[in-house]
């Protein structure tokens, strides 16, 4: 019909022209098309990111976008990728986005126009605390501690990275990580089957690795560089966990049995004897958690010392939570009695100033049966003591108890509020501090008194802690001034009538 219209209204010259114009009209649309799609018409790109996961200080991190070569000046997507070199805890990867993304073989093909999409990625261990080395390893975990390895098969086929771990907390301490043994822990490709120890023992539960060894044997390290790091680490798993213990010590494990086994069902295993065993979990944790002195930061964790201090009493079924919770008929204070150093010299007479006061009173030194000192400490509402490891145990402690530490002499007053002082605020015990005069120490009988060591401690040890330790806590025996300690019982005794005063009102 269309034929013959321009039949009837153009000769057959004209139609001639106009066909040629028509046919120039069309290429030059095509063309026009051609010039503004020509990025989005070759092979679309594929984005390979490739993450070297490594300990902090040695990230190493790369991406390619790969494309045909004449279009890599063209495009205008581009990836990069931001790492926080302060922190070293993860990795920010930016990448073309408002994407459909397919995944095969840990390849991924971004099919679409770019946005901006972030992705995070933690290294498997963090090397970068003050405290600690610390691994968190999740997938197929292979332990074989005939090489004292731990390794992460996954199924990238150039992802190799490892770390040298001492799964012990208390890693600014050369003295005591010294004894501890050290675990190498790698990723390997699934592509590696020669390489790969073969599993023999398959868990579904998780594990956790730690070492009993450091100052294991000293009790306020038991429970700062051990326990209480255990329980940070694994109470979130409510028992369903698996502890492995290296460097194991059995009478350590004995002697806090209740603990363990209130943090784990599960027998704990001493895997430095496992040599012919591959034990495979789903997830490993690789050290210890410690935010510092006897502490747990709730900003950081989940948990508290308060709750730390729950989690005792059930452990060791104390009885009182709470000073509230009477025990005798008067107030019970607790000295506590040490045989070898920074010993009570007059401790008879502190306690008949106490008796006179009110107190009913208990002299006794701390012994290894843990249940038994649990159970005398929950029963008091005042300790008194020296300081030293044995006013560790003021974790057993009710809420609202009061502990009254006697600093010696030689400026000791720094280590004993970083260690007990401060950690007691935030366990609700009262706090109350005794800082010796020169003529209770016994150090007056050993150094005139114009000495150095009177005079500067700090110029004298110079910073050396065995010097520091050898005098001033070694050497020195305390006779307390009677008239001048018993102001200091006499707050005690108010502290407790002051907290039992509020709960009535």
């Amino acid at each position: 019909m269309y034929i013959t219209i321009l039949a009837r209204s153009f000769s057959k010259h004209e139609q001639k022209r106009l066909g040629y114009g028509a046919f120039l009209a069309c290429l030059f649309i095509a063309l026009s098309f051609s010039t503004v799609f020509k990025p989005y018409l070759g092979p679309l790109p594929i984005l390979n990111l490739r993450l070297s996961i490594m300990g902090a200080g040695h990230g190493m991190y790369a991406v390619k976008e790969t494309m045909p070569s004449h279009e890599q000046e063209n495009t205008t997507a581009k990836s990069e990728i931001i790492v926080d070199n302060a922190k070293h805890d993860e990795i920010q990867v930016t990448k073309p986005a408002k994407v459909e993304t397919k995944t095969w073989n840990n390849a991924t093909s971004c099919i679409g126009f770019p946005e901006l999409v972030a992705e995070v990625v933690k290294p498997l261990c963090d090397t970068t605390g003050p405290r600690t080395n610390f691994c968190d390893v999740k997938g197929d975990v292979r332990v074989q501690p005939s090489s004292s390895s731990v390794m992460l098969v996954t199924s990238a086929g150039d992802n190799r990275s490892s770390w040298k771990i001492r799964p012990y907390a208390r890693k600014e301490d050369k003295e005591a990580m010294s004894s501890v043994k050290e675990w190498f822990v790698r990723t390997a490709s699934s592509l590696e089957n020669n390489a790969i120890p073969r599993c023999t023992r398959n868990h579904t539960a998780p594990a956790v690795l730690f070492s009993a060894k450091g100052y294991s044997g000293n009790h306020f390290h038991d429970f700062n560089d051990i326990l209480i790091p255990l329980y940070l680490t694994s109470r979130k798993f409510d028992r369903n966990v698996q502890f492995l213990v290296t460097d194991n010590q059995p009478w350590w494990i004995t002697k806090f049995r209740k603990i363990i086994d209130n943090l784990s069902r599960y027998e704990i295993i001493d895997i430095d004897h496992e040599k012919t065993e591959v034990h495979c979990f789903p997830r490993l944790t690789l050290g210890l958690r410690r935010h510092g002195e006897l502490t747990i930061d709730p900003a950081r964790s989940a948990y508290t010392m308060k709750d730390f201090r729950t989690f005792l009493r059930s452990s060791y079924s104390l009885k009182r939570r709470s000073v509230l919770q009477v025990a005798s008929a008067k107030p019970r204070l607790l000295i506590v009695a040490r045989q070898q150093t920074r010993r009570f010299k007059n401790a008879d007479s502190i306690a008949r100033a106490a008796r006179q006061l009110g107190f009913e009173v208990i002299v006794a030194e701390p012994s290894m049966d843990v249940q038994a000192v649990a159970a005398l400490v929950n029963s008091c509402d005042v300790v008194v003591g020296v300081h030293g490891a044995g006013l560790t145990n003021i974790l057993f402690l009710p809420d609202e108890a009061v502990l009254v530490q006697v600093v010696p002499v030689g400026n000791v007053e720094w280590i004993s509020r970083q260690y007990f002082g401060e950690p007691s605020k935030a366990m609700d015990i009262g706090y109350l501090e005794y800082k010796v005069s020169l003529k209770e120490s016994s150090l007056i009988e050993q150094y005139p008194l114009d000495h150095i060591v009177f005079k500067d401690p700090m110029a004298f040890h110079k910073g050396n802690w065995g010097k520091f330790k050898s005098v001033y806590l070694d050497k020195q025996d305390l006779k307390l001034d009677i008239k001048r300690f018993r102001p200091t019982l006499v707050r005690a005794l108010e502290l407790l009538r002051e907290h039992r005063d509020r709960s009535v009102l």
